[in-house]
């Protein structure tokens, strides 16, 4: 079946004549690590979900935060998980490490690399869709253009830079932060429709690393070299402790 093409880039001016959508689901914030098991126990049951982070900008040189927010959404609801309520429990580990749901988002290594200084795991079952949309013509790499030519949509900007360390997150910040996950789902499934894997499912996998095969086993002739070299430190050894027992 022929892939289709779309166009390679799209122009700032283009995009602000497109309908801006956000997210209509539920969104739920997970902070507590009972919520988090929920949460995690219906995200295992997807094929895939879409999956973003966002972290408390900072203004000052030199300083930097952690990730505050991990956002995982289905089609209907769209879990906002508190990382900076909470440490990464082992329910939300598991999900990051598991093949068998594939979470899809855009600037994936950059995330994950972000998260292990959290608490360091082995990630799994991760779709990046930079990568995955040259195959379709596309050249413009950022989440809001690559939306902007797949979908027809905008995808709004406003909250990026937010204080995501709040004690509480306005409805602007909540809704701005599941757009950005949902609409990778949104993109992943147009492009591949439902219940098709892209063809670099998962970009953590790492080829088996074989021996080169221009190594070679040494020769008994080689050991006995190797052995010999070996001896005289041992001699030298015996000596110094055969000097000391006399002394």
């Amino acid at each position: 079946m022929a892939v289709k093409k779309y166009q390679s880039s799209i122009t700032p001016d283009e995009i602000k004549e497109l309908p801006v959508v956000g997210f209509e689901g539920r969104m739920e914030i997970v902070d507590t690590p009972e919520k988090l098991v929920k949460a995690c126990e219906e995200l295992m049951r997807c094929d895939v979900v879409g999956f973003d982070t966002e972290t408390r900008p900072s203004f000052k040189a030199g300083v930097s935060y952690n990730v505050s927010l991990v956002q995982l959404s289905t089609d209907k609801v769209c879990y906002l998980v508190r990382l900076c309520s909470m440490r990464m429990e082992k329910p939300l580990l598991k999900l990051l490490e598991s093949k068998e749901v594939l979470k899809v988002g855009v600037d994936v290594v950059g995330d994950i690399r972000n998260l292990c200084k959290l608490r360091h795991f082995r990630a799994g079952g991760f779709v990046e869709l930079q990568h995955e949309v040259g195959a379709f013509g596309i050249e413009d790499r950022s989440l809001r253009k690559m939306a902007a030519i797949i979908l027809g949509v905008g995808v709004s900007k406003a909250q990026r830079l937010s204080n995501w360390e709040a004690k509480e997150m306005t409805s602007a910040q909540l809704r701005y932060a599941a757009t950005d996950a949902w609409v990778c789902l949104e993109m992943y499934r147009r492009l591949f429709g439902d219940g098709v894997h892209s063809p670099h499912a998962d970009i953590f996998s790492q080829p088996k690393v074989e021996a080169p095969k221009s190594v070679k086993p040494a020769s008994d002739e080689e050991k006995t070299s190797l052995r010999k070299r070996r001896r005289p430190h041992r001699n030298r050894k015996r000596v110094k402790q055969t000097q000391s027992d006399n002394d």
